[in-house]
């Protein structure tokens, strides 16, 4: 798979937790991502947690290469849910507006 700069991935960590981020770049020693988010399940559904609880996200976040085990394309949903809770700012819906 190609890692495009600066696209949002969701990233399955060898632990086990999966996280999506946006990633800034990939070196031969890993990804270099921006506001790492954790996925967990509860009894609502799929919940977005901070990823790191002390660090300044105002700062890109440096992820082994030897951490990660898969990644993928983000669906549309979580993607846009990332983007909320990083920004503050809802993503427009792609709706056809009918009068």
């Amino acid at each position: 798979m190609n890692i495009t700069p600066n696209e949002i991935y969701t990233i399955k960590l060898g632990t086990g937790e999966e996280i999506v981020a946006r990633v800034i770049s990939q070196d031969a020693q890993g990804l270099t991502i921006e506001n790492p988010i954790l996925c967990v399940l509860s009894p609502q559904g799929l919940q977005m947690m901070p990823g790191l609880f002390s660090a300044n996200m105002d700062k890109n976040v440096r992820l082994n290469s030897s951490s990660w085990a898969m990644i993928a394309d983000t669906r549309d949903d979580v993607r846009n849910s990332w983007i909320q809770a990083t920004t503050g700012i809802a993503p427009a819906s792609k709706r056809i507006l009918t009068g």
